[in-house]
């Protein structure tokens, strides 16, 4: 480990214990620099393996909770992604890389809703510094996120950053067919794949720790 960076070593370490797998979402994590996301007082901390507060009684999750979900969501190269719950805009700019990551066919697009005013811009402003914004890759939407957003469905995945006492329907309706849904529910992790129009098929994970899912807005 000696001449590495404190970022290489975390990165490292995930891959080690089996939490990254995929090059791409490898990429991302190398790429989009958790320390531009983190409240300047935390700095110091941006690459301990832990969650640390953003404000707001929220925080910037784990990165092995960020890499477990997305291995688990499985996004590709072109998809469109309903994002819930943006934060600190970290998971957003890593799902905006990798949708973004095919140069020869089109762009995918990453849709992201923060409920809390202050923390959908301090989102918008963090993603902002890798011109996903600008680009049109990244649309963030500061409102209740339990509703999704129906408007733009459906998705091919849609994924959440709080927990819920169930899979809200409304994600479910806005899934495509073939599609799929990660996010907690309770203190687990849940994959929901939508297998038909009124068909789903899931899997849980236990053992993790999360915000709550509020309704409504700030």
């Amino acid at each position: 480990m000696e001449g590495m960076g404190e970022k290489e070593i975390l990165i490292r370490e995930l891959v080690r214990d089996g939490y990254l797998k995929t090059p791409v979402i490898i990429e991302a994590f190398q790429a989009i620099d958790r320390i531009g996301f983190v409240l300047s007082e935390f700095k110091n901390e941006a690459y301990i393996n832990a969650p640390l507060p953003i404000g707001f009684g929220q925080t910037i999750s784990q990165p092995l909770t960020v890499a477990f979900m997305l291995e688990l969501l499985e996004p590709q190269p072109g998809e469109r992604i309903l994002d819930i719950g943006a934060g600190s805009g970290w998971q957003t700019a890593l799902l905006a890389y990798i949708v973004a990551s095919d140069k020869e066919k089109k762009t995918g697009k990453v849709f992201t809703i923060e409920r809390i005013k202050e923390l959908c811009q301090f989102g918008k402003q963090n993603v902002a510094n890798y011109n996903f914004l600008e680009k049109g890759i990244v649309e963030f939407f500061c409102q209740d996120g339990s509703v999704g957003l129906k408007e733009f469905a459906p998705f091919d995945r849609i994924i959440a950053a709080a927990t819920a006492e169930v899979i809200p329907s409304a994600w479910k309706e806005q899934v495509r067919i073939g599609g799929r849904i990660v996010a907690p529910v309770g203190q687990s992790i849940v994959v929901t794949d939508k297998i038909g129009k009124d068909k789903f098929s899931q899997k849980e994970f236990f053992g993790f720790s999360f915000v709550p899912l509020i309704k409504g807005c700030e």
